[in-house]
C-alpha cells in the first residue's frame, strides 16, 4: 500500500504541505507517501500549465499507474483532481480533507461561487488566476489559523499561480463514486465553509468532523494519520 497526496488549488511544493503527516505516518504504519506534482500550479514542464485540471487528472493517473494499491488523499482542490482522474484499478480508498466530490459536469469554480465568504482570487491576465489581497499575515489568518507563525510564513512563500482552466473546466467523470472514502469535516475552516464540506462529506462513505483550520495535516497530523490507520483496518 502506497499514498499520493493530493494538494489543494494555488500552492506549490506538495510535500511540504504534507511532510508533517507523512513522517508520522511512516513512523506509525511503515507506509510511504508522496505528493503529486500538479501542473496546473507550475510544478512540472511550463507547457503542461494551460492543461489546467486535465493535465492534473492526468498526472494522478500516471502516478497510480506506477503502484499496485493506493490510498489518495485529496486536500481541496485535490478532490476535484481524484474526481476527473477517473475510476483506476489501483485506488483502494480515498481521504478527503476539506474537499470536494464534485458531480459530472461541475468545475472547481462553480463548486466555490455558492460561498458566502470566498477566498479573494484575481485574474492575472496570463491565462492564470491567483490570490489577492492577501499577504503573509493575513493568509495565514485566513488558512493556517491553527499553527505557528513561522509555518505560517513558509505557507506564504509557498502561495502560487494555477491554470484558470483549473477551476473553469467542468469534471467529465467522477472517480469517487464507488470508491471506500472517509471525509474529514474542518470544523474551524476559515477557507472552505462547513456547510460546503459537510454537503460534500455526504457523498462519501463516512465522514468525521475535526476541530481543525484548513489543513490539519499541518496542524493536527496524529488526527489526520488516525484516521488513515481506520482506513487500513
Amino acid at each position: 500500500m502506497e499514498l499520493i497526496f493530493v494538494h489543494g488549488a494555488l500552492v506549490r511544493d506538495g510535500q511540504w504541505w504534507w511532510q508533517r503527516s507523512a513522517e508520522l505516518l511512516e513512523e506509525r504504519t511503515g507506509i510511504r507517501s508522496r505528493a503529486l506534482a500538479l501542473p496546473s500550479c507550475g510544478e512540472s514542464s511550463p507547457e503542461q500549465v494551460a492543461g489546467g485540471l486535465v493535465a492534473d487528472a492526468a498526472a494522478l493517473r500516471a502516478a497510480l499507474d506506477e503502484v499496485d494499491e493506493a490510498i489518495v488523499v485529496g486536500h481541496s482542490y485535490g478532490g476535484t483532481v481524484i474526481a476527473e482522474a477517473g475510476r483506476h484499478p489501483s485506488v483502494a480508498r480515498l481521504l478527503y480533507v476539506s474537499s470536494y466530490l464534485p458531480d459530472v459536469g461541475q468545475a472547481q469554480g462553480m463548486i466555490m461561487s455558492g460561498e458566502s465568504d470566498p477566498v479573494s482570487i484575481a485574474d492575472n491576465a496570463d491565462g492564470t488566476l491567483g490570490v489577492s489581497g492577501y499577504d503573509a499575515v493575513s493568509f495565514g489568518n485566513r488558512f493556517l489559523q491553527d499553527t505557528d507563525d513561522a509555518t505560517q510564513r513558509a505557507a506564504w512563500e509557498r502561495v502560487t499561480a494555477q491554470a484558470a482552466s483549473a477551476f473553469m473546466t467542468p469534471t467529465s467523470t467522477a472517480g469517487w463514486q464507488g470508491v471506500d472514502s472517509t471525509y474529514i469535516v474542518c470544523g474551524q475552516d476559515r477557507s472552505t465553509s462547513v456547510e460546503l464540506q459537510r454537503f460534500h462529506a455526504a457523498r462519501a462513505t463516512r465522514s468525521v468532523e475535526l476541530h481543525t483550520g484548513h489543513h490539519p495535516f499541518i496542524s493536527r497530523p496524529d488526527l489526520v494519520v488516525e484516521q488513515l490507520e481506520a482506513l487500513l483496518q
